[in-house]
């Protein structure tokens, strides 16, 4: 501890400047209202975002839905009966981080939506094994990371096995073929167990649709399913000039962000497309609304 006897008045002062004042290196804009733009991220593991760093809560982020747990027989949790990937995510500070307050955790999948339709009964073994673990996270719900859209003839083979998950549950829909959005919520109210809710990928990122136009599947998927029922993923991402995608910008994210307004709305992804310097032009960008 510092003796304050011995140390001259404009010592003293120096001192309570540089406790005082807040380091500009790494500064987090905590002490600002934080605009509420999203409810939380979206998190696909991989061998290149294995432990996940943002500021996602800097525009509201609350809540992490992580896309999988177990991709192609790797597993990023210890306990299950397959290989674990090195290295580990790091749980315990995850847990703490205010983007991941609440988590909604994916179980088995494959990176290749084919291979993970044809291999259901291996996925929800592995994925009951997966619900039994303990964790540091504050897990609010699950989720079964198959995708469902029009192309998946047999979907309604999907209800049997999600009545073997524990609830909160939830799956993921998207319109690869451009069915409407009455088209798409009929189908899913046909066969989808009527307390599972879904995630609606709006295809933006991928140019399938406007904003606008996926405003009005998440509206009709709400008057079928109920506002508790249905969650929005805006893409964050757009294609690149060559193969592959890039982040979007704030520009063009932000409108799509609004457009979902009424709605709950998760980024694709995290990691991999919202950086801290795109968070920090969000925040720039609302500012004046709030004023």
């Amino acid at each position: 501890m510092l003796d304050r006897s011995k140390i001259k008045p404009c010592v003293l002062l120096v001192l309570w400047l540089a406790f005082s004042l807040p380091s500009l290196s790494g500064q987090r804009d905590d002490d600002e209202s934080t605009p509420s733009l999203v409810e939380g991220v979206v998190w696909q593991p991989d061998h290149a975002t294995v432990n996940p760093f943002g500021q996602w809560d800097l525009i509201g982020a609350r809540r992490l839905l992580i896309q999988w747990t177990i991709v192609d027989d790797i597993s990023f949790v210890s306990g299950t009966s397959v290989d674990t990937a090195v290295p580990m995510p790091d749980w315990s500070r995850i847990a703490k981080e205010p983007w991941a307050s609440e988590v909604i955790v994916g179980l088995a999948g494959h990176f290749d939506e084919a291979l993970s339709r044809n291999d259901l009964p291996r996925l929800l073994e592995l994925s009951q094994q997966l619900t039994r673990l303990k964790t540091p996270l504050k897990v609010v719900g699950w989720y079964f990371p198959v995708e469902v859209d029009p192309t998946w003839r047999q979907v309604a083979v999907l209800k049997t096995l999600l009545n073997q998950l524990p609830r909160p549950l939830w799956i993921s829909v998207y319109d690869s073929v451009n069915w409407g959005a009455e088209t798409l919520a009929d189908s899913l109210t046909a066969w989808l167990p009527d307390d599972v809710g879904v995630f609606f990928q709006d295809g933006v990122g991928v140019h399938a649709r406007s904003a606008t136009v996926a405003l009005t599947y998440a509206d009709a998927l709400v008057a079928r399913l109920g506002r508790h029922r249905v969650k929005v993923i805006a893409e964050a991402f757009r294609p690149n000039s060559e193969k592959g995608f890039r982040a979007a910008t704030s520009d063009e994210l932000l409108p799509q962000i609004k457009a979902y307004k009424k709605h709950d709305v998760f980024l694709f992804d995290g990691p991999h497309y919202v950086s801290d310097a795109l968070v920090h032009e969000l925040r720039l960008s609302v500012k004046p609304l709030a004023n």
